[in-house]
């Protein structure tokens, strides 16, 4: 796939992200679809389960907006960087955040298959959304994975 087929899929689906339109960032995702986001422990596949996680991190985050600042590919991989602002709201991690917004560097690995995006893995600095946020660090990784989430 051509770097600007790959890069013009990625910011469309930045877009929907960012306006937390489920339906039409599940347009530009393959049916097989695998999301990882690392800092959260969590892998999903399939669109279905593509909407199910997106709709949860919009409830945690709805007012989630990313911009795409740089890119770089090779023949089946595009890599973004840019900045995620969000805020953190409700319970889901066990702690009750202070209501600002968090800015953060974040890193997108991209993969590709028959024109649709077909793996994304989502990197950002869990401690830095927490600092930014007013929560425990810990308390969140507890909260995500367990006993096994202390360092």
């Amino acid at each position: 796939m051509r770097a600007g087929r790959m890069f013009e899929l990625a910011e469309r689906l930045a877009v929907a992200k960012s306006r937390q339109d489920v339906a039409a960032a599940l347009e530009v995702l393959h049916p097989d679809m695998v999301l990882e986001t690392p800092a959260f422990g969590t892998r999903v596949q399939g669109l279905a389960e593509n909407a199910r996680i997106l709709t949860r991190f919009f409830e945690t985050f709805p007012d989630y907006h990313v911009t795409l600042d740089g890119h770089a590919s090779s023949a089946d991989t595009l890599i973004c960087w840019g900045t995620a602002r969000m805020t953190m709201t409700g319970d889901r991690f066990g702690v009750v955040p202070n209501g600002r917004r968090a800015e953060l560097p974040v890193f997108i690995a991209f993969g590709f298959r028959d024109d649709k995006i077909a793996h994304e893995r989502f990197v950002f600095d869990l401690s830095e959304l927490c600092a930014q946020s007013g929560v425990s660090t810990d308390a969140v990784r507890r909260k995500l994975f367990g006993d096994a989430g202390q360092a």
